[in-house]
């Protein structure tokens, strides 16, 4: 099963390397995001001091986790809330079916959250006979089309502005050459209606905030607060390392996430929900709970060594300047999360064994840890993942012996030195081309090693 899903994302990545039309299309996109970054990251002072101050704020709290929790959770059952703890995503998944089942509700609307993704809550409502309605533009793109999010922060970056006219065409009679506005304009016709009539509202949250027992939602649409605003139950699935001390910390967090985010200085809604309606309020649900989301969390808290992967606060930034990602997309990965920070926290939150190939799926090229807002170093964790799978063993026994010869060889250089550059070349060629791949030539070895004609130039210089 494991050497299955590293084939799958050999064959996959092949195939969407060489796909034009792809590359152009993701291309054109990261560009608009590059130059909305360069302007975004050019209103902070002083950008590298923050970035330093909001990884001491995450090593904080993460080192020391489960009292936050615990503050979240009596701060947050004070206001009225409901904590759940789940955890994994089957306990998560029926907990919230019980909710569903105390209120007899059949309908919902969700705005956009990769926790939800994360525990393939879409699938199993519809399989208990409800049928979600995503309500953020680009998730309610993909889920006319039966795609998962393409990314964490844009799901449907891979399509084209035609694609998506062609979509609403076939679906809901729009013109094939409708603009941008226009269809939105249509999807908010057709979700409208949807936001007054849900039973339930399902979100996400980016912060969890300790010291208030408040959610932090950040958006540009505002389809979060009018789910949250009109159904009678929300319900909040967040993983459990999005919660931060203080309110006052979101004056560091929130333009962080909006400017490595999308460019913005702040994003255009800014929400903080700390309970169900009060007696004043005239909006806001009966009932709210908060799933409170382990998943395999824990097995990265435990990694002494690579638990600052639980700093990431999902702006997608080190995505956009990948260029494994950038180059295969995001849909090869087959996680919720791609890109380098999928790469580094799948292995854990899936199983080493079965995705420890993402790892492997970087250039080291250290862009990622330069682009992150709270400083998490991902191409090191990258490295001590990769140590990790050879220390459990993982690694297949035909790699294992090949490195256990080349170790001997480099160890003792009389064997270097014996084989020459024709049985070096044959064996390259026998042996490695596959790997090497179709679209690249073997590099050719010397007739002679370095180490021979070194010596044979000393020799010369003596006579």
């Amino acid at each position: 099963m494991a050497q299955n899903i590293a084939d799958k994302f050999l064959v996959d990545s092949t195939s969407k390397s060489f796909d034009l039309r792809h590359r152009e299309i993701i291309t054109n996109n990261m560009d608009k995001y590059n130059a909305a970054f360069e302007q975004g990251k050019n209103k902070f002072f002083d950008l590298e001091n923050t970035k330093k101050k909001a990884n001491l704020i995450k090593w904080r709290t993460i080192e020391n986790l489960d009292k936050y929790l615990v503050d979240f959770e009596a701060n947050f059952t004070a206001n009225g809330g409901k904590i759940i703890w789940a955890n994994d995503a089957e306990e998560a998944r029926e907990e919230i079916w019980k909710i569903f089942e105390k209120h007899n509700a059949r309908s919902v609307i969700k705005s956009k959250s990769m926790a939800t993704e994360e525990i393939e809550l879409n699938d199993f409502l519809e399989k208990k006979g409800i049928e979600p309605i995503e309500s953020d533009l680009g998730e309610y793109i993909i889920q006319l089309l039966n795609h998962k999010p393409y990314h964490f922060v844009t799901p449907a970056m891979h399509l084209s502005l035609e694609e998506i006219a062609k979509l609403f065409h076939e679906k809901f009679d729009t013109p094939l050459e409708a603009t941008a506005e226009e269809l939105t304009m249509k999807a908010r016709e057709l979700l409208r209606d949807k936001y007054t009539t849900a039973e339930i509202g399902i979100t996400g949250a980016n912060f969890l905030v300790a010291d208030t027992g408040s959610i932090a939602i950040t958006e540009n649409e505002g389809n979060a607060r009018l789910s949250t605003s009109f159904p009678k139950v929300h319900i909040a699935v967040v993983g459990i390392e999005k919660v931060i001390p203080s309110m006052t910390d979101l004056d560091l967090f929130w333009p962080l996430l909006a400017s490595h985010g999308t460019g913005q200085n702040l994003t255009v809604y800014n929400t903080l929900i700390s309970g169900p309606r009060k007696a004043q309020e005239t909006d806001g649900p009966e009932e709210m709970y908060v799933v409170l989301l382990n998943n395999g969390r824990t097995n990265v808290l435990q990694k002494k060594d690579q638990r600052q992967g639980l700093y990431c606060i999902r702006c997608g930034a080190c995505l956009n300047v990948c260029p494994i990602y950038q180059n295969i997309g995001g849909h090869t990965y087959e996680t919720t999360y791609q890109g380098p920070i999928g790469s580094l926290i799948s292995p854990h939150l899936n199983g080493m064994k079965e995705f420890k190939h993402l790892s492997y799926a970087s250039s080291l090229c250290g862009k990622c840890t330069e682009v992150c807002p709270v400083g998490i170093d991902i191409q090191k964790m990258l490295l001590l993942n990769r140590r990790d799978s050879v220390q459990e063993n993982l690694s297949p026994v035909t790699e294992q012996r090949m490195w256990k010869g080349f170790t001997f060889a480099i160890k003792n250089r009389k064997w270097i030195d014996f084989f020459g550059g024709k049985f070096k070349n044959f064996f390259m060629r026998n042996f490695f081309k596959k790997s090497w791949g179709t679209n690249r030539e073997l590099p050719k070895f010397p007739d002679k090693s370095f180490a021979k004609q070194w010596k044979e130039q000393q020799k010369n210089k003596e006579k």
